[in-house]
C-alpha cells in the first residue's frame, strides 16, 4: 500500500459488531475489511451511468467558474 490517510468513521454499536465479526472470520484486520468495502463502493459508483452524468456537471460547473 502506498503512503496511507488515517482516518475517524463513527458507527453504530451493531455496525461495529458486525464488523469485528466478519474481520474474525476472515481472519483480515477491520481496516482492511474497510479498505475492501470502500474500494468496492467506489468501484460500483463510478461505473453507474447517473454517477458518471452527476460528476461530469459537477466538473463543468467547477471549469465555469474557473473561467470566470
Amino acid at each position: 500500500m502506498k503512503s496511507a490517510k488515517a482516518m475517524t468513521i463513527r458507527l453504530s454499536e451493531e455496525q461495529a459488531q458486525a464488523l469485528e465479526t466478519v474481520a474474525n472470520v476472515e481472519n483480515q484486520p477491520v481496516s482492511e475489511i474497510i479498505r475492501a468495502a470502500i474500494a468496492s463502493h467506489v468501484a460500483n459508483r463510478t461505473k453507474d451511468p447517473i454517477f458518471q452524468t452527476s460528476l461530469r456537471d459537477r466538473i463543468q460547473r467547477a471549469q465555469r467558474l474557473l473561467a470566470k
